[in-house]
């Protein structure tokens, strides 16, 4: 009876101070829609972070290549008569001049060329005075007409027969009024002796030259080169002819070059799914050497791009997502297109605006509240 008594006092006193009793706060988070609320001090906003992502500046892209020589400048010099070589006039690395003499070649071909031409002077000649003769003898009542015509028409046959036979030496270098057999091969510009594939008493015909062997002579300027890179489809953005590069080197690992893009390739190699990128390089310090690998840095114009941590968002039923923290213990689930993925970064094309803030540590956790809970039965 005491106890009991002592109860309904303690209730009569309670409700006479106009007190209440309350129930403790829940203490579990709110789910609604895409957002989820914690209550105020709750033990798990303790394992959340987030950052405010800005606008940064794309990176410059990283492209491999190698150097080549500049095929605008370079001619690979081959014979056009078959032949043995008696001399060897230059040197690889010497410089030399347009039409200097290369090498002296024995060549019975070229000296038939030599050959057809000094015939076909002399037949011209005989042609010429013929015509004369017929022509006065015509004029004279003494030769008949056909035989004028018949003459003129193998004087103009002749003609023609001696200026492909002229020109045709010309073309070589050679002069018609000789028959020495001796064929000199000539550079066609001025540049460096690059690379010869050349020895003394070699026989050379010009078939097994082109088919098989390399050029006897290759003639370049090195003042300036070629540089050959492998871009990839997401770098076709930032690439267009006239746009400057950096280009580097191992050899000169603290130097830069400066080289121009001439040439973008149409077409993606089907093995290697790469563009073919070619710039102009200048050299005329003579630092850089043909067959150099080489890497070039692009810049992407003063463009930039919203970079998120990897962590930061998961992919779910196809989708991407992330969780925007809309502060006082709200977040948000959020729907975002991804782009390239790079240095634990990955860029956001869209769904995410610049200043808003990302969860970085707890997205799982977030994820794992998002889930609809199962029914005990």
């Amino acid at each position: 009876m005491k106890t009991l008594f002592a109860s309904v006092l303690s209730a009569i006193l309670l409700t006479a101070c106009g007190q209440t009793v309350q129930e403790a706060p829940s203490s579990d988070p709110k789910v609604e829609n895409q957002r989820i609320t914690f209550p105020e001090k709750s033990s798990q906003l303790s394992s959340l972070n987030s950052i405010t992502v800005e606008m940064q500046a794309v990176p410059l892209a990283t492209l491999n290549g190698r150097l080549t020589w500049n095929e605008e400048r370079t001619v690979r010099v081959y014979t056009p008569f078959a032949g043995r070589v008696e001399k060897i006039l230059v040197q690889p690395g010497q410089k030399i001049t347009a039409g200097q003499a290369l090498a002296f070649i024995a060549s019975p071909e070229f000296g038939q060329a030599q050959s057809d031409a000094r015939r076909a002077e002399s037949d011209f000649a005989l042609a010429e005075k013929n015509l004369q003769r017929v022509r006065e003898l015509e004029q004279h009542g003494v030769a008949p007409r056909k035989d004028l015509q018949s003459a003129e028409a193998d004087a103009t046959r002749t003609r023609a027969e001696y200026e492909r036979a002229r020109k045709r030496l010309a073309m070589y270098g050679a002069a018609k009024d000789s028959v020495d057999q001796s064929y000199t091969l000539t550079s066609p510009i001025a540049g460096t002796v690059v690379e010869r594939n050349i020895n003394p008493g070699q026989e050379l015909r010009p078939d097994q030259m082109v088919a098989n062997s390399p050029p006897l002579f290759v003639i370049s300027d090195p003042a300036t080169l070629w540089a050959q890179f492998d871009a990839s489809e997401r770098n076709l953005i930032h690439l267009r002819p006239g746009k400057s590069i950096s280009v580097r080197t191992p050899a000169f690992r603290d130097q830069s070059f400066t080289a121009k893009v001439e040439a973008i390739s149409d077409f993606l190699d089907p093995g290697t799914r790469a563009l073919k990128v070619r710039a102009r390089i200048e050299n005329k310090d003579n630092k850089l050497k043909a067959e150099m690998f080489v890497t070039a840095e692009v810049d992407a114009d003063g463009e930039k791009e919203l970079l998120v941590p990897t962590k930061s968002v998961f992919f779910q039923n196809e989708k991407y997502f992330l969780f925007i923290d809309e502060s006082n213990g709200s977040y948000q689930r959020r729907e975002v297109k991804t782009g390239d993925v790079r240095n634990n970064l990955v860029e956001i094309l869209s769904g995410l605006n610049a200043g808003e803030k990302v969860v970085t540590e707890g997205t799982l956790m977030l994820q794992q509240v998002m889930q609809p809970r199962r029914v005990q039965k």
